[in-house]
């Protein structure tokens, strides 16, 4: 499994963290910054690890900002990503069965490191169930062709 991560400079050390603790279940990870606390738009970073991950060169990402709402929203604008603004396990697990989340976002700022660790773990072991599902996820995909792309309502 390759993962990207990235994060603006309220979620740096979180995603510092988080890291670690992929390293320590040897899974592949590419930092695609901020590398400093140096403040920095979490925009750039978002489009960064999700334009990554839409086109296929990863198989997750993982943003963090001061609060992950910021991240996930700018990453849902990218097409085909489903990024979960996640803070809880319960979510997180819910988000790939479910959702077919393919990046999660966590809070610096509102979550801790050892709960990011469980939170990362419930979504990385999940696997999607497809079934019900799969017909949400491709109305998900319905909606990103009629109006991400297109023109103003």
């Amino acid at each position: 499994m390759r993962l990207v991560i990235g994060s603006d400079h309220g979620g740096f050390a979180l995603k510092e963290s988080i890291k670690k603790h992929l390293a320590e279940r040897n899974i592949e990870v590419e930092d695609y910054g901020t590398f400093s606390e140096e403040s920095v738009d979490y925009p750039d970073y978002a489009l960064k690890v999700s334009l990554a991950v839409a086109k296929g060169e990863f198989d997750g990402g993982i943003l963090c900002c001061g609060t992950g709402i910021g991240v996930s929203i700018a990453a849902n604008k990218v097409k085909g990503i489903r990024a979960a603004h996640v803070t809880d396990c319960f979510s997180a697990r819910y988000a790939k069965e479910h959702n077919n989340a393919n990046v999660i976002c966590l809070g610096g700022r509102v979550t801790g490191p050892g709960l990011a660790d469980m939170i990362v773990d419930e979504w990385l072991d999940a696997e999607f169930q497809g079934g019900r599902h799969l017909k949400r996820v491709e109305k998900i995909a319905e909606i990103e062709r009629e109006y991400l792309h297109g023109e103003e309502c």
